[in-house]
């Protein structure tokens, strides 16, 4: 199959046979919402040959949320997510004369195609991330918290504000939300690369065998079967009691309720009043520190010991955000030096739904440093 000559840089452009061979195959598989955003963008498409290549930036810049969804699907990573959506969205202005209008959904198509090549170069250089409830067994909260690692690669979180409508897709496998989820992501994780992405076009995108053979190159077979393997290895590790906890990301009065004493609790140093709401199994992790805790007494050791040290008083403040399809909080540790409170991490809070009475913290990630706080929205400091 002939490949445009940006080949030469691994991430191929997808030629115009390729693209008529994939919409010659998508038929209904194109969503109306994606129809009808399509036939508004290749209505402009008809003007491009007037107004130039400047044009095309217009043409595709509206797909770069779902792609930058799509990215950090395969990538698990949203700074690496948001460099391969770029890398994507540059290659295609640079290569946009080389495209032609195919029908509804060519466009999507064709910048799909760029961004999963672009994502498979990216994996090549890189190992898979992770979280460290993967990695090890729970830690001991007696010992020292081991130092934050730079050697491992660790999963990031995903604001929700930015998971878009045009994403889901009603025959999906995987609805949108829990496709993003951290347990959904640390699974994928563990698939090699390419059959991580057949999974999420097949599974999540609700793409054709047909049509994830054209875009990796590979015959059907070779396509179905990686994805056969793909569903395996990922059913062993993403359960259905993980599923569950998944079904109560949306908001209720209980849902609600835990998540504001949970708040309160952290703000006004209640450690035991924020042991009462876990798990009796709850997990705390907080990458990059390899080390992870499991279990109400090892969380509260470890509360005590590191979080809530003796004689410090209103540390935290939180500010409620999701991320991944789950209630999340912005972290912010008190500055005595500078009199400010400081962004400190992000969590992401999995909830337990098997009782609809009551709802239960089942696992708390919470993602240190700055960066990832100012990611979601919000200021580096506050004052106190």
């Amino acid at each position: 199959m002939g490949t445009h000559p940006i080949a030469r840089t691994s991430a191929r452009v997808p030629t115009n046979s390729t693209l008529q061979k994939n919409m010659a195959t998508r038929g209904s598989s194109v969503t109306e919402k994606h129809r009808k955003t399509d036939h508004v963008h290749e209505a402009l498409i008809t003007d491009f040959a007037a107004h130039g290549q400047s044009e095309s930036g217009l043409l595709i810049e509206p797909y770069r949320r779902e792609l930058l969804l799509h990215c950090y699907r395969l990538l698990g990573a949203l700074h690496d997510a948001e460099d391969a959506v770029q890398e994507t969205m540059l290659r295609a202005w640079r290569h946009f004369d080389t495209f032609t209008d195919l029908g509804p959904g060519s466009l999507r198509t064709w910048l799909y195609t760029i961004a999963t090549n672009t994502s498979l170069d990216i994996l090549k250089k890189r190992s898979p991330r992770t979280l460290p409830t993967a990695t090890s067994l729970a830690s001991d909260p007696t010992r020292p918290v081991a130092p934050r690692s730079a050697e491992v690669l660790w999963l990031e979180p995903f604001p929700d504000s930015w998971l878009t409508e045009a994403t889901e897709n009603p025959e999906a496998r995987y609805t949108r939300q829990e496709s993003v989820s951290l347990a959904f992501l640390t699974a994928l994780q563990l698939l090699p690369p390419r059959q991580r992405a057949i999974l999420l076009l097949s599974d999540v995108l609700d793409w054709r065998a047909v049509e994830i053979a054209q875009l990796l190159e590979i015959s059907v077979p070779a396509a179905n079967s990686a994805l056969h393997r793909a569903r395996v290895t990922l059913g062993k590790n993403y359960h259905s009691e993980q599923r569950e906890m998944e079904q109560v990301r949306r908001a209720d009065t209980a849902t609600n309720m835990l998540l504001a004493r949970y708040l309160q609790a952290w703000e006004t140093d209640d450690v035991d009043g924020l042991v009462a709401l876990l798990k009796e199994d709850a997990t705390l992790s907080m990458p990059p520190v390899p080390s992870w805790y499991q279990g109400r007494e090892a969380i509260r050791t470890i509360l005590l010991a590191v979080l809530f040290p003796s004689g410090v008083q209103k540390r935290w403040r939180l500010f409620p955000t999701r991320a991944n399809g789950q209630p999340a909080f912005a972290v912010y540790r008190a500055d005595e030096a500078t009199g400010f409170y400081r962004a400190f991490a992000l969590q992401v809070v999995a909830l337990d739904g098997s009782r609809r009475d009551q709802r239960q913290v089942a696992d708390v990630t919470a993602f240190l440093g700055p960066k990832l706080v100012t990611s979601f929205g919000f200021p580096l400091q506050l004052p106190q």
